[in-house]
C-alpha cells in the first residue's frame, strides 16, 4: 500500500510542477485564465470530497464560495483589512457557515438534501442583495489594490498571483490526497457505498458527512477568498445557483471520486465556455453537448474512466 501511495504523491506533485513550469512559458491570456482555474478548482476538490467521496450532492455550495468571497472582500473594504488577515476571515466564515447549514441540512438525505442545501445557498443569495448598501448588489465592488498585498508581495501582481494560486491549488491537492488515502477517507467512502452497514460497524455517519461538509466548505471558503483577493472583485453572482452548478459540471467532467478529477474538469469546462462562448451566445449548448456525449463515452468522467481501464492505483 505504501508503494502504491508512493506511486500516486510522485504523480500529483508532478501535476504541481509541471503547473509550476507553465508559469515561465504561457502567454499573457492563458497565464491569467490558469491562475482563475486554478482557484476554481480548489473550490471544485472541496465539493468532489462531498460528492465523490461521501455521496451527497450539496447544490447549495455557491454559499460556501460566497461566504469566504465577501468575508473577505467586506473585511477588507470596511476594516481596511491586507490579504492576510482577510483571507483567515474569510476561510473562518465559511467554516462557521458550513458547519451550521451541514448541523441542519444533514438531518435529511437524497433528494431532499439537494433542496435544502439549494434553499439555504438561494437565502444567503438574497441577503446579498438586500444588504445592497454594504454588499453592492450584483453591481459588486474592487477590492482597493494597496489591500491585496501579503507582506512584501503584491497579490494584484500577475506573476505574484499565479504563484498564489498555485501554492492554494497545491496545498488543497496534498491535503486532499493526505484525506482520502487515510481511514477517515475510508469511512467517507464506506458511507457513500452503504451508509447503514457503516453504522453497523460502529462509526456514526451524521460525524463523518458533517465534518466532510465543513472540510469540503474550508475548501469552497478558501478558493471564494482567494478569488475576490487575487483578482479584487466581489459581486452577487457568485452566490448565485451557477456558481452551486459549476463545481458539479467540473466534478462531472473530471471524474467524482479522483482526488485530480476536478482539476481536469475544471480546465477542460473552462476552456469549453471560454471558446463556445467567443463563437455564439447559445454556448450553453455546446457545454450541454459535450457532457452528453462524455456521458455516452466516458461515464465516470475522464480521469474517473481512466481509472476504471488503465490506472486502478489512480486515489
Amino acid at each position: 500500500m505504501s508503494g502504491v501511495f508512493n506511486k500516486a504523491l510522485m504523480v500529483h506533485l508532478g501535476l504541481i510542477v509541471v503547473l509550476l513550469a507553465l508559469h515561465f512559458i504561457l502567454p499573457a491570456y492563458h497565464h491569467v485564465s490558469l491562475a482563475r482555474i486554478m482557484v476554481l478548482a480548489v473550490y471544485a476538490l472541496g465539493f468532489n470530497l462531498l460528492f465523490g467521496y461521501t455521496g451527497l450532492l450539496s447544490l447549495g455550495h455557491a454559499l460556501f464560495f460566497a461566504a469566504g468571497l465577501y468575508g473577505a472582500g467586506l473585511s477588507m473594504q470596511f476594516f481596511q483589512w491586507t490579504a492576510g488577515p482577510g483571507f483567515v476571515f474569510g476561510l473562518f466564515c465559511a467554516i462557521a457557515v458550513a458547519t451550521l447549514i451541514g448541523m441542519l441540512a444533514l438531518r435529511t438525505v437524497g433528494v431532499s438534501f439537494m433542496i435544502v442545501t439549494m434553499m439555504f445557498a438561494q437565502v444567503g443569495y438574497l441577503l446579498i442583495l438586500y444588504y445592497n448598501e454594504y454588499t453592492r448588489g450584483d453591481e459588486g465592488f474592487v477590492i482597493l489594490r494597496e489591500l491585496r498585498v501579503l507582506g512584501p508581495l503584491d497579490l494584484s501582481a500577475e506573476d505574484t498571483r499565479y504563484l498564489v494560486a498555485l501554492a492554494l491549488l497545491a496545498a488543497a491537492i496534498l491535503i486532499k490526497l493526505a484525506l482520502v488515502r487515510s481511514p477517515t477517507g475510508r469511512i467517507l467512502i464506506a458511507i457513500r457505498e452503504n451508509e447503514e452497514r457503516t453504522r453497523m460497524l460502529g462509526y456514526d455517519p451524521f460525524q463523518y458527512k458533517l465534518m466532510a461538509m465543513v472540510i469540503s466548505g474550508a475548501f469552497a471558503g478558501a478558493a471564494g477568498a482567494a478569488y475576490g483577493i487575487l483578482f479584487g472583485y466581489v459581486g452577487a453572482s457568485f452566490a448565485s445557483i451557477q456558481y452551486s452548478i459549476l463545481p458539479l459540471l467540473y466534478v462531472l467532467m473530471g471524474g467524482a471520486g479522483v482526488v485530480l478529477g476536478p482539476l481536469l474538469g475544471t480546465i477542460a469546462m473552462f476552456y469549453l465556455i471560454d471558446i463556445a462562448s467567443g463563437m455564439t451566445s447559445a454556448y450553453l449548448f455546446f457545454v450541454g453537448l459535450a457532457l452528453v456525449l462524455l456521458i455516452l463515452v466516458a461515464p465516470k468522467g475522464l480521469l474517473g474512466t481512466v481509472r476504471e481501464r488503465w490506472v486502478p492505483w489512480l486515489p
